[in-house]
């Protein structure tokens, strides 16, 4: 995304592919939830829309930050990266 994008990186960028991440502990420490499904490192947006609903007034920060972090692979997967339609990469 960085190179695609030409951001600012503080650090080396990762420009090769991780093959053997447990996917669903990523997840789970970025989101604090995992998916039933997920395809190598591949997560259903509409998965991501009906776990993180926009917090309401008397939502944690936790929840807050498990929010932005769903909306923004949303955003990825949705919009940065429109023929990937129906999933987000981590």
């Amino acid at each position: 995304m960085q190179l695609q994008l030409e951001l600012p990186v503080d650090g080396p960028a990762l420009t090769e592919s991780v093959q053997f991440a447990n996917w669903g502990a990523v997840c789970y420490d970025l989101l604090g939830a995992i998916p039933d499904n997920i395809y190598g490192g591949q997560i259903e947006i509409g998965w991501l829309r009906d776990t993180f609903p926009n917090p309401g007034n008397d939502s944690t920060e936790v929840e807050r930050i498990r929010y932005a972090r769903g909306y923004i692979l949303e955003m990825i997967g949705g919009y940065l990266m429109p023929t990937c339609h129906e999933t987000s990469y981590i």
